[in-house]
């Protein structure tokens, strides 16, 4: 993920992204490197919701799918590792694209890449919609996902050219509310638009509303962003993209087929062998790293404890807010019986939790990560004592209050956490740090879709029934409060000040 970062009491901003910042983490800047003051750009703050447009969409179409799950299901003939490849298989390419998608704009400019990638989503959202069976419709998303983190990753990136550092801290507020406001709203108008029913698309109707929004967002982008910055001079990694993408692949695809499949024993092979291609593409990465090259992972910030610490609060925060809200999403339509619309209202608490809190972030100080997480982490506890309690009887009613404060707890934490672990990250390294904690983000995303989808799908059983379906919520949420507990011991390693 690109970044700029300011040299310290120089007032000069230096453009930085994955790439340049690899390349100076390796060697010292060297008088003849040009260095040109940045003026604040004029249509900042008009152009921000235009920015934020891309991460607002990325997360809606990866949550939307959700509500659509059981009319995807009727009219696709999708089956469960079907579902879980439409959404996982977005995720996956989204997280193992967003750091190559940032060095290309390194490369070739932000504002021409986060143009593309707008209208190539825009493209991909329309293939979605027009998808006639589920191995079409997988492909597509797959695209789509890619398309999104060639977008993505240039947000930041504009974001930090455009706006002087004391303007800052505001647009990435913004930024991190955007990430859970988006997930909320896929949920909520996505029940709206399957309602609807629009031209009576149905569910294609959720992929059909991205392109009037997609070609506007464009078209302003065109306008509104400015069109003159410096690029990098460095290259790609082509070895560490393609590898870290096969790594995540060999541990995404076995774990979605594998139960539909009775695991045979191509999913174990595969499982096994994420381990050393793994570890494979890790060496290398060090290796052209040391060697002054740069590389897609910087090894050496792994070796720092508040970035090690970071990574796993990042990856597991969004592991159980992917799988909870898919979780729920499912038991609310196929257990409890609401339709689309009614489903989606009832995560209107929570976005409005998430929302409100969010913006309330910067009060709660130093330890705002910790104190979010064990918010969240009460709420799935209350979730889980509910369906315990209510059992057969759970309604949406019942579930709300633990939703609420579960969102309310990620709207604190969720926001932050970037911010919390780049305080102890060197300048020169900020942009790759950002660029991998993102990664690991939405690598989270896949996982918990993924995993607790499985797990979900696994403790329902053949013959889904209510008493199944709270069951089946009941062990996803607690496994969900799990995670939340590891995330809040671990946020005491962020740095206190």
């Amino acid at each position: 993920m690109s970044l700029v970062t300011e040299r310290s009491g120089s007032g000069f901003a230096e453009p930085s992204g994955v790439a340049a910042v690899a390349k100076r983490s390796s060697a010292p800047v060297r008088p003849t490197e040009a260095i040109k003051p940045l003026e604040p750009d004029p249509g900042r703050w008009k152009a921000l919701p235009v920015l934020l447009s891309a991460m607002f969409m990325a997360m809606f179409d990866y949550f939307v799918v959700n509500v659509a799950a059981p009319s995807l299901q009727h009219d696709l003939g999708a089956t469960e590792s079907g579902i879980e490849l439409v959404v996982g298989g977005y995720g996956f390419a989204y997280a193992s694209g967003l750091i190559t998608g940032g060095r290309l704009g390194d490369l070739f400019g932000h504002r021409r890449l986060f143009l593309i990638g707008m209208l190539a989503f825009t493209a991909a959202s329309l293939l979605c919609g027009l998808a006639g069976s589920p191995a079409l419709l997988v492909a597509a998303r797959i695209l789509q996902g890619a398309t999104a983190a060639a977008m993505v990753p240039q947000v930041l990136a504009l974001i930090n050219v455009m706006f002087p550092p004391h303007e800052r801290a505001r647009a990435m507020a913004a930024f991190g509310g955007v990430i859970g406001v988006g997930a909320v709203a896929g949920q909520v108008l996505g029940g709206v638009l399957l309602d609807a029913n629009l031209f009576g698309w149905g569910w294609r109707t959720i992929f059909y509303i991205n392109v009037p929004i997609g070609l506007a967002a464009a078209m302003l982008a065109a306008r509104w962003l400015p069109g003159h910055e410096r690029r990098a001079e460095t290259r790609l990694d082509p070895v560490g993209a393609v590898g870290i993408s096969a790594a995540l692949a060999l541990i995404l695809v076995p774990i979605s087929l594998g139960r539909p499949e009775h695991w045979p024993l191509w999913t174990w092979i595969s499982l096994g062998a994420a381990i050393p291609v793994a570890a494979s593409v890790l060496w290398y990465e060090a290796r052209l790293g040391r060697g002054g090259g740069a590389p897609v992972l910087n090894v050496e910030l792994l070796k720092e404890r508040v970035f090690a610490a970071g990574m796993v609060i990042a990856g597991l925060y969004l592991t159980f807010f992917a799988g909870f809200m898919l979780c729920l999403t499912l038991l609310l339509q196929n257990g409890l019986g609401l339709s689309p619309l009614r489903a989606g209202l009832a995560f209107t608490p929570l976005g409005l939790a998430f929302a409100t809190s969010s913006w309330l972030a910067r009060r709660f100080g130093r330890r705002v990560v910790t104190i979010g997480a064990a918010v969240s982490l009460a709420g799935l506890l209350l979730t889980v004592g509910t369906l315990a309690i209510r059992g057969d009887h759970t309604s949406a009613a019942w579930l709300i209050p633990g939703m609420i404060v579960v969102g309310f707890g990620n709207g604190l934490a969720l926001p932050s956490i970037i911010g919390a672990v780049l305080l102890r990250i060197p300048a020169p390294q900020a942009g790759m740090a950002a660029g991998a904690l993102t990664t690991v983000q939405q690598f989270g995303n896949a996982t918990g879709v993924t995993v607790l989808g499985t797990i979900f799908f696994s403790v329902l059983g053949s013959a889904p029934s209510m008493h199944g379906y709270v069951t089946a919520m009941t062990v996803a949420a607690a496994i969900c409060a799990g995670l939340a507990a590891i995330i809040v011991s671990t946020s005491f390693l962020l740095p206190r000040k």
